[in-house]
């Protein structure tokens, strides 16, 4: 492509014809600059021929059009087709910004129509002064506490289709407790879990198991307590109970899941043949709950767990629900009729952060323990410990936004392997 030629001081007027030796240019349109929108980018102008017309939407003058006659020299556009070039440009970027204001009006409806479905909790998070709680780090990801809730109730505690409320004063416990950290350019996702045994300090309780959080302070105890035990900020707050883990698995369809071995029943624990298995809810939260079958027990619950949540994470990316507004809005009705999050979320919040996860895949998502240190019995019951010094390396990877980094150099961690029995 020939170079462009250097812009001219302005149009050639009438009585004053381009110099010889330069390439006549057309003149340009007068008026209000218009751009196209941002997401539109402007298509590269075609590279131009020897005595090629000068309309954006006229036919050109060129080889084509030689026999028609002697070329004619070359002068000013007529003023005329400059308004009508002018008026076409126009009309063209104004239709390209009415599409793109309906889409972002379409975009916006959405997260106002199904994210408002999404049950808020009042009073989520600690009413510590900001001095006594971790400080957040600038642009350093988010991170988000997952709570499931063993509620002892027959009804929904839980999200839109709740008939009892999420948290009374020893009526509930959180059996499942995970940290979800989501890098800040949102191209790697981090999940530890915490066992419900750890041994914590519970602000106003003295030391204690940490599932005891939820149950004599509901979600701001809980927040606060999971706060002072890894020394991060806890941004938001997702809250589910078992009625609705069983009902958000059977909303998208079941889940399959891999038993590498065959494990036998023990006691109420129940079998299950080696192979892969398409459950519904109730199969699946019979299999997230058991321990009473594992070598591990509590501890390979959690990583029972954490498989549960790849396999659902691979059905909803497989299906292309995050890359698509309208399916997208569909997850957050089912979601918010079973999950309740902290009232700083937004309904626009909560769409722009689910839509931030449309490039993410299941290969960038890390799951693991929080480091182990043991059990031992406390005040006659049998705890976790954490393993301190590997612990505090951890939070400080997660608190940073370097857990990438800290998967590179800590690859004997207890991290969720392909076979989970």
């Amino acid at each position: 492509m020939d170079p462009k030629p250097e812009r001219q001081a302005g149009p050639p007027r009438p009585d004053q014809p381009p110099h010889a030796d330069e390439p006549q240019r057309p003149s340009e349109p007068q008026g209000p600059e218009v751009s196209a929108h941002p997401e539109e980018p402007a298509l590269p102008p075609e590279p131009a021929r020897p005595g090629a017309g000068l309309s954006l939407f006229g036919p050109g003058r060129g080889e084509d059009d030689a026999a028609d006659g002697p070329e004619e020299e070359d002068g000013p556009e007529p003023p005329a087709r400059r308004r009508r070039t002018r008026r076409a440009l126009l009309w063209t970027l104004s239709a390209l910004l009415v599409l793109a204001l309906g889409a972002g009006g379409t975009v916006y409806w959405v997260a106002q129509h199904y994210a408002s479905s999404v049950t808020r909790i009042p009073g989520a998070f600690p009413s510590a002064p900001e001095s006594a709680q971790p400080q957040p780090v600038p642009a350093s990801g988010l991170n988000l506490l997952l709570v499931g809730l063993d509620a002892r109730s027959d009804v929904p505690t839980t999200g839109s289709a709740a008939k009892a409320p999420a948290w009374r004063v020893g009526a509930a416990r959180s059996d499942t407790m995970m940290l979800l950290h989501l890098s800040e350019d949102r191209r790697s996702a981090s999940l530890v879990s915490l066992p419900r045994d750890t041994w914590a300090d519970v602000p106003g309780h003295g030391q204690a198991k940490l599932n005891a959080a939820y149950s004599w302070g509901g979600p701001a105890l809980m927040t606060e307590t999971v706060q002072n035990l890894t020394g991060i900020r806890v941004d938001h707050l997702a809250v589910i109970d078992w009625n609705g883990f069983r009902a958000l698995t059977d909303a998208v369809g079941g889940v399959d899941i891999t038993v590498p071995r065959t494990i036998e029943a023990v006691g109420e624990a129940r079998a299950w043949e080696a192979g892969t298995h398409h459950m519904d809810g109730a199969q699946a939260l019979l299999y997230v709950r058991e321990r009473y079958g594992l070598p591990g027990g509590d501890l390979d619950r959690t990583k029972r767990q954490q498989n549960f949540l790849r396999s659902l994470m691979l059905r909803i990316m497989g299906s292309g629900t995050l890359t698509s507004p309208a399916r997208l809005g569909g997850l957050l009705q089912s979601v918010g009729e079973v999950v309740s999050v902290d009232d700083r979320l937004s309904n626009a919040d909560l769409f722009r952060l689910a839509w931030s996860l449309r490039s993410l895949r299941p290969d960038d998502v890390r799951f693991m323990n929080a480091p182990f240190g043991g059990f031992d019995t406390r005040d006659g019951q049998s705890v976790v410990l954490l393993d301190e010094r590997p612990a505090a390396q951890l939070w400080e990877a997660m608190r940073n936004d370097r857990m990438p980094q800290y998967f590179r150099d800590h690859r004997a961690g207890d991290t969720l392997g392909a076979d989970v029995d």
